[in-house]
């Protein structure tokens, strides 16, 4: 590992300029990095200026003397890297779109469409092809890196590079679990800094296994403020907390489209004010988000320069400096959390430090949280298997297994999706999996 000063961290899809901003301002806001060698690689040469340019920018902001280089050839951002941060988006808008567009035509709802479902089975089948290429790069340039990935779907990801690189060294990290307990803590009227809390599960549908203060159980105040405030109840993730007896660690929005309960019901639309389509305006946001960076850059303009607390910054800091710190993770599960398959990937705490990241056991998650978790990881599986295969029919085996989906469709009309969805992403999934099965 290089030293402070020497430490390369490369960025593969910088191009995501607003998400690279804040990562930069997280670790630059470190005395320790602010001489590293930062690479930014993207495939899009304008998106790539913009990037740059505001990364200079947040530095200077910072008061840090950092190398700054640009690639549009991703091994050269490679070579001799130390951490490797991954937020590519194969296909960007037009493909997030058409993940939207083409189930809503078959009559299937989706709110973000980025982890399970349909769109997350059809992101992940798109993605594999340059997470193997990556995968590929990095055993060859830089094999002791670290790869710290923030693509979604995240469970899907984590769970192919294990198989096809089980020697690299891979974290998923996603900030639900931080944000939720900044959120539980908010509602319950306890200071963040007071509260202990222990989570896990699956990306995006972990639970909050414990949640207390000074020992104390804090569940029992939220369920006051629940009967304060009757708006509560109109969250899904309110409505599956009360059923569950554990709270789920992603907004409402994402909640809503792991289970086969909501999204397939007007009248739970309504109730739960469950906004469908979600994703389409944020990206949107996005777009303008960009758009403006690039435009403040022309014009000589300031740019904010804020902190996110994402982990990524976080992890690169203990590692090089051994201070130690717990982050929550995304890796292979390896008998973390025994009541789901050991060939899984699931989301723990992880320590942090010197030696590395080192996930936790937590041992058996409550038993009807483990039984939504097993929906989950079993379309994931398939989907994985599906690439790593090369069997198109698993394609249609993950939708056919995938809670939303199925509650949406009868089967033929899955199948029938599943082919306009293969035909409409096209050479952005692997030459195998574009044939059309029809029933």
């Amino acid at each position: 590992m290089s030293s402070t000063s020497e430490v390369k961290i490369a960025f593969v899809g910088a191009g995501s300029v607003v998400f690279t901003q804040g990562l930069l301002a997280d670790l630059f806001a470190f005395p320790e990095l602010a001489h590293a060698r930062i690479a930014l690689h993207d495939i899009a040469p304008e998106r790539l200026a913009t990037a740059k340019g505001a990364a200079r920018h947040i530095a200077e902001v910072r008061g840090a003397k950092p190398v700054i280089t640009a690639h549009l050839d991703r091994r050269a951002a490679l070579a001799d890297a130390d951490f490797v941060v991954n937020i590519v988006q194969v296909g960007m808008n037009e493909a997030t779109r058409t993940d939207f567009t083409v189930p809503a035509r078959h009559g299937v709802r989706q709110t973000i469409g980025d982890t399970l479902g349909i769109g997350g089975i059809f992101r992940a089948l798109r993605t594999f092809p340059v997470l193997k290429a990556i995968a590929e790069d990095m055993a060859e340039l830089c094999p002791h890196a670290h790869l710290l990935n923030y693509t979604n779907p995240m469970a899907m990801n984590v769970l192919y590079l294990s198989r096809i690189a089980p020697e690299l060294k891979v974290t998923g990290l996603c900030h639900s679990v931080y944000w939720t307990m900044h959120d539980l803590s908010r509602i319950v009227g306890v200071p963040f800094e007071e509260v202990t809390y222990l989570a896990a599960g699956v990306n995006h549908q972990a639970w909050v296994l414990r949640f207390e203060r000074a020992g104390q159980n804090l569940y029992p105040l939220l369920d006051e403020a629940i009967t304060r405030d009757p708006g509560l109840l109109r969250r899904v993730r309110v409505d599956m907390y009360r059923r569950l007896g554990h709270y789920p660690t992603e907004t409402s929005e994402h909640s809503a489209e792991y289970v086969p309960w909501y999204l397939g019901h007007t009248d739970e639309i309504e109730r739960l004010r469950i906004p469908v389509g979600a994703y389409l305006e944020i990206i949107e946001e996005n777009t303008a988000s960009y758009d403006r960076t690039r435009e403040a850059l022309a014009a000589g303009r300031p740019l904010p320069v804020e902190g996110t607390l994402e982990y990524a910054p976080q992890i690169i800091h203990s590692v090089l400096t051994g201070t130690p710190r717990t982050v929550y993770g995304n890796v292979p599960n390896h008998g973390l959390i025994t009541n789901l398959p050991a060939d899984s990937a699931v989301e723990v705490p992880c320590l942090v430090d010197g030696s590395g990241v080192r996930p936790t056991r937590v041992g058996a998650l409550p038993p009807q949280c483990a039984a939504l978790n097993s929906a989950y990881v079993s379309v994931t599986d398939l989907v994985v298997r599906a690439a790593t295969d090369g069997d198109p029919r698993h394609i249609r085996h993950a939708a056919m297994t995938d809670p939303a989906t199925a509650a949406a469709l009868p089967v033929e009309r899955i199948w029938d999706l599943c082919d306009d969805l293969v035909r409409a992403h096209g050479e952005l999934l692997q030459p195998e999996l574009r044939a059309e099965l029809g029933h």
